[in-house]
């Protein structure tokens, strides 16, 4: 029978640095699973689902699930991927044993099963003998919904209004009256305890059954799915494992009923502590199709590519009445993120306010269109446009053409108020430009005159007013002296020549000013006001801008230096948030798409770069 826990670990939890977790997934949604062996965030049945497992937002009552050893002198804590899989193993050291727990989520293939969710969890003794504590503490709807507790010979089930979960265990369980379930148990060397956390909807149904032979059995078959997929991957240049590593995270979150791919799967994970600079990425930006596309297509992930190109003509088609697109969209492709907050989580290290949804959606970012419309150039490369899908195009083409000299609240979603901003500028320059393209190259009826003309009058309006002669830099926008990141992306983008004086310049002004080598700020906020309290760390995805940037501006050994630093600020595991903060932790949500796509990026350019370079220049 399980004994009693010595301590309530509802009283005990801490909060783990961010970057003191790994996630597993299903390809609908994700777990993270810290050094320690707790699950302390999940959503279910998707990304933008309601946590059931949100202690990373209030340690006290967000809800977790943990298995580790009773509390030993010295204990050591390691974790790793099954090589080439997104399979789990964390690992517990202590003088008298070795354990380790594998942690997944199964892939479902079938139609039948694709509404279920699995975590697998399998505990194990390497050498010696262990005592394991383990507590499953589920905390429904963000920690809103009540639920009851059903114990049985099988484990558990935790049954609210909306939503059940079923655990199987090896291992009796004990209700642990706070809505959760503990045991405490022994392993010797080389034995073995299961636990697998099931969904389902149904209000009575038992908990799932996981024997060992089944459990083997599923495993291998996770194991081949991650390997035969991650075989696709052409890349076999420098840097090869961290690009791999970012590939599979990328394709932990993916959205496989839509291909969409949120930009993080947490919310509220603060850029700052303290700070009110926390969102809700659990959805897809347009601003990440071309990225996204690019580096898809770089590596060879085809169906990857064709699944979010289809999410995107899918958005091309719901244009709104005046032909414009919208910032940002749910998973599903929904329009609607309204921003709440919850005000009875305490957030992450105490880090107010918890938001879900985002309030950026109703914002106008004219920069997007470039984006959307680059994306789209490089998906349709090699396939041409359809005939119905080219209207669209028209529309919102048409759009752009009444609306770009306006204000926008850009790139970084200020909400200072709109402006002008170069990014803005370039990117609908980027989005006539590749509107010609596709009608030239496919022989399509446009208005080819009227674009070239609005195109040029664009770049023109650029040179003469984003440029400061007085600071030899692009700046963030019209007016201002202050320089940004993303004058990174105009070479990077075809705007201007890759080594352009002007962008050359620009490139060193930013090093001067926003970076702390290798790290690069998206901007100083005492010298671009963005309407927000607090400060933050450095953008990762800046700091493989500007290794790309280096690249295709011939500076070839800075921009080894620079990426081979960046690599050493990946987590044990290879992966990265949004920011790093100045004693190299991770800020923000995690892990962070929108980073590794520039990763591969910047990994992919820089070794072809040094490829063709000669040797001296290397």
């Amino acid at each position: 029978m399980p004994n009693k826990h010595k301590h309530d670990p509802f009283r005990t939890m801490t909060y783990l640095p961010i970057e003191d977790h790994g996630i597993i997934g299903d390809l609908h949604t994700v777990a993270l699973v810290g050094k320690n062996g707790t699950i302390d965030w999940c959503c279910i049945p998707s990304f933008d689902a309601p946590s059931v497992f949100g202690a990373l937002l209030d340690a006290e009552k967000g809800g977790f699930f943990s298995i580790a050893p009773q509390e030993a002198p010295e204990m050591a804590l390691k974790q790793y991927y099954l090589p080439e899989t997104n399979i789990l193993i964390t690992r517990f050291f202590t003088l008298e044993g070795v354990g380790e727990i594998t942690d997944f989520m199964p892939i479902e293939h079938s139609k039948t099963h694709m509404k279920r969710h699995r975590i697998i969890r399998a505990v194990r003794v390497v050498r010696g003998s262990m005592t394991f504590e383990l507590t499953c503490r589920p905390a429904f709807n963000y920690a809103r919904d009540e639920h009851s507790v059903h114990l049985s010979e099988r484990g558990a089930a935790f049954r609210s209004t909306d939503l059940s979960l079923g655990l199987f265990s090896s291992i009796p369980l004990a209700d642990d009256g706070h809505g959760g379930v503990v045991t405490t148990f022994t392993l010797q060397q080389d034995h073995w305890a299961y636990f697998l956390l099931e969904s389902t909807g149904d209000q009575t149904s038992e908990p799932p059954h996981l024997s060992p032979a089944e459990y083997q059995q599923i495993l291998l078959d996770t194991k081949n799915y991650w390997r035969t997929w991650l075989s696709q991957c052409r890349y076999q240049g420098r840097w090869r494992e961290m690009v791999h590593r970012s590939a599979l995270a990328l394709k932990l979150l993916t959205y496989a009923p839509t291909g969409a791919i949120v930009a993080a799967p947490t919310t509220s994970l603060p850029e700052s502590m303290g700070g009110e600079r926390n969102w809700d990425y659990r959805y897809t930006w347009l601003r990440d199709s071309s990225l996204t596309i690019h580096s898809l297509l770089l590596l060879g992930f085809h169906q990857e590519a064709d699944a979010f190109g289809d999410w995107l003509r899918a958005r091309a088609a719901e244009l709104t009445e005046d032909g414009s697109l919208q910032t940002m969209y749910t998973i599903h492709g929904g329009h609607d993120m309204t921003e709440i907050t919850l005000d009875h989580l305490d957030g992450y290290r105490h880090s107010r306010p918890v938001r879900i949804g985002n309030g950026a959606y109703t914002q106008l970012q004219l920069d997007i269109t470039g984006e959307f419309l680059d994306g789209v150039y490089a998906y349709l490369s090699k396939r041409g446009i359809y005939y119905e899908g080219w209207p669209y195009l028209l529309r919102l083409l048409e759009w752009l053409e009444k609306n770009w000299q306006g204000g926008d609240e850009g790139i970084w979603e200020v909400r200072g108020g709109k402006r002008a901003f170069v990014h803005s500028r370039v990117m609908c320059w980027v989005a006539f430009d590749r509107a010609i393209r596709i009608a030239q190259e496919q022989g399509l009826p446009a208005p080819l005159d009227t674009w070239r003309a609005t195109r040029d009058t664009i770049y023109n309006e650029i040179m003469e007013k984003g440029w400061s002669e007085e600071q030899q830099s692009f700046v963030q926008y019209y007016g201002s002296d202050a320089v940004d990141a993303s004058a990174l992306l105009i070479s990077l983008t075809g705007f201007t020549a890759e080594a352009d004086p002007r962008i050359v310049r620009t490139i060193e002004r930013i090093q001067r000013e926003l970076m702390f080598e290798p790290h690069v700020y998206r901007y100083r906020e005492n010298a671009a006001d963005d309407g927000l309290k607090g400060v933050e760390g450095t953008f990762s995805i800046c700091s493989f801008w500007l290794v790309e940037a280096l690249t295709r501006a011939g500076k070839l050994e800075e921009a080894r230096q620079n990426l081979e630093q960046m690599l050493t600020y990946a987590n044990h595991l290879g992966l990265y948030s949004e920011e790093v903060g100045p004693l190299g932790e991770a800020f923000g949500n995690f892990p962070q798409a929108f980073t590794h796509l520039a990763l591969i990026s910047a990994c992919h350019a820089l070794d072809q770069a040094l490829g063709e370079a000669s040797p001296t220049r290397q």
